[in-house]
């Protein structure tokens, strides 16, 4: 059943990403609309692709999903928890950082967050993820391949393809700013 809704997941998104041009620039609204098959100059990888590559070790995931903010209007003194955020094993939340626009302090936890991922291995590879029809981790990994990082992978099935391939996502806690 999950391998049906896998498959049915990854049907949807060739048929919707196909019709979906790359832009010249960063996408903004709407996040969450179909997105391209393909990102110059990064490559583009699947979900078995994303299992065995986040398995061998080899790759620095980067979750790019934003946090849920504080809604607006709660009364004073209303005690409100964001909710859990859950990602692939081993990544890092790097949360706000695939909108179209950043300020200067998202620029710099994504651009360190990179940074570090290649200090010790230059080679290291780059993943992006958010979820599946989400254009946050095409802007992040578009913005890597502009700042000269190398080699940037975009996977743009995301922890929705991920769980529908049956595979367990963790509590994740978000970089600190």
């Amino acid at each position: 059943m999950i391998r049906a809704l896998a498959f049915a997941l990854m049907l949807a998104q060739a048929a919707g990403a196909e019709t979906v041009p790359e832009p010249s620039d960063y996408h903004g609204e709407p996040y969450r609309s179909a997105v391209p098959a393909t990102l110059a100059g990064a490559e583009v990888i699947d979900t078995d692709q994303a299992i065995a590559l986040q398995g061998q070790g080899r790759a620095a995931f980067f979750d790019v999903l934003p946090r849920k903010a504080r809604p607006e209007g709660l009364p004073e003194g209303t005690i409100w928890n964001a909710p859990v955020h859950e990602t692939i094993p081993g990544a890092l939340w790097l949360w706000d950082t695939g909108y179209q626009a950043l300020a200067p302090a998202e620029q710099a936890r994504l651009r360190d967050a990179m940074t570090q991922a290649q200090a010790d291995h230059p080679d290291r590879l780059l993943v992006f993820f958010c979820r599946t029809d989400c254009w946050m981790s095409w802007n992040a990994a578009r913005r890597a391949i502009e700042w000269g990082f190398d080699p940037v992978i975009w996977y743009p099935g995301g922890t929705d393809a991920w769980v529908a391939a049956g595979q367990p996502l963790v509590t994740a806690e978000p970089v600190a700013p």
